[in-house]
């Protein structure tokens, strides 16, 4: 016996909700991201420019979570792509960590070559943009927080816009240190910190989309406490095949063979079962094969 618990599109309905304010979001950033960038090589300020390769990443995060969650929220699951294309996000989140951590290292090496030689700033221009900037992220991250918690993707875009907001005061701090003591290496230590601090995140963010990828368990999810639980159910002698991994977020999934004893109430022993993975684990979506104890031919696969 063989039952598959189908699960609704919920995470890509729930994507769906947030394409307006994704759109809103995008169009703000890629404008600001211009004024950045010209202000940025008119003044010679690398803290500017640090942001502004920040503020590059948020548009091209967004940009990717658009495109995804819009891909997502159209793909059929029939057809060869049985799982849809929630698969895309995860994608999306793992290019925008690699952006950031190309972003970051661009930033490091230019700073460690300015302390060398550090350039004139002007101070009003870089306090402009800084203030500018603070406001564009607050308004950005209002936008996204909700869906932030709904989708690793929009997570990824909205830490980003988060720590570009940091960044902004960072900008705004070297402006102020510039117009009151004209020290020029506040420049080049605002962008190296700016830089410094977006690696933790890159990494947090690029971590948990290659554990989506290898199809690792979640984190906090004891595979073999559950195979235990589902041994210990009256009638059930053995668990094999037994995975569970993340299909996308907020999506976690299961698949298991339940061997019962010859004889005995399988419907009972599959509707236990699926209820330890529905109430105790969160895993709502699981495919379960029921068979019994004299049945041959079933050889569990060494994954």
């Amino acid at each position: 016996m063989s039952h598959n618990h189908a699960h609704g599109p919920a995470a890509a309905r729930a994507g769906a909700r947030h394409q307006g304010r994704l759109r809103v979001s995008l169009a703000l950033v890629l404008v600001f991201l211009v004024v950045q960038v010209a202000v940025g090589l008119v003044a010679g300020s690398l803290a500017v420019l640090s942001d502004a390769g920040h503020m590059l990443t948020d548009a091209v995060g967004l940009g990717m979570a658009l495109a995804a969650i819009s891909v997502a929220s159209r793909a059929s699951s029939g057809g060869r792509r049985t799982f849809g294309l929630y698969r895309l996000e995860i994608l999306a989140a793992l290019a925008n960590a690699v952006l950031l951590f190309g972003v970051a290292g661009y930033v490091l090496v230019e700073a460690a070559r300015r302390f060398g030689d550090p350039p004139e700033v002007p101070g009003l221009p870089v306090l402009a943009v800084g203030a500018v900037g603070l406001v564009v992220n607050a308004a950005v991250m209002g936008l996204l927080r909700a869906g932030s918690r709904e989708s690793l993707n929009l997570e990824g875009a909205y830490l980003e816009v988060v720590s570009d907001a940091l960044g902004s005061l960072g900008v705004l701090v070297a402006a102020v240190v510039l117009l009151t003591t004209g020290w020029p290496y506040v420049d080049p230590i605002v962008g190296a910190g700016i830089g410094l601090f977006i690696l933790p995140r890159a990494w947090r963010l690029g971590r948990e989309a290659l554990r989506i990828l290898i199809q690792a368990a979640p984190p906090g999810l004891d595979v073999g406490a559950l195979r235990a639980e589902l041994a210990a159910i009256p009638d059930v002698v053995d668990v094999h095949d037994l995975h569970v991994w993340t299909l996308t977020s907020e999506l976690e999934v299961a698949s298991a063979h339940v061997m019962v004893r010859a004889g005995s109430d399988a419907h009972a022993a599959l509707d236990r079962a699926r209820e330890l993975l529905r109430d105790r684990y969160g895993l709502s979506h699981a495919t379960l094969q029921v068979e019994p104890d004299d049945h041959h031919g079933c050889q569990e696969v060494a994954w």
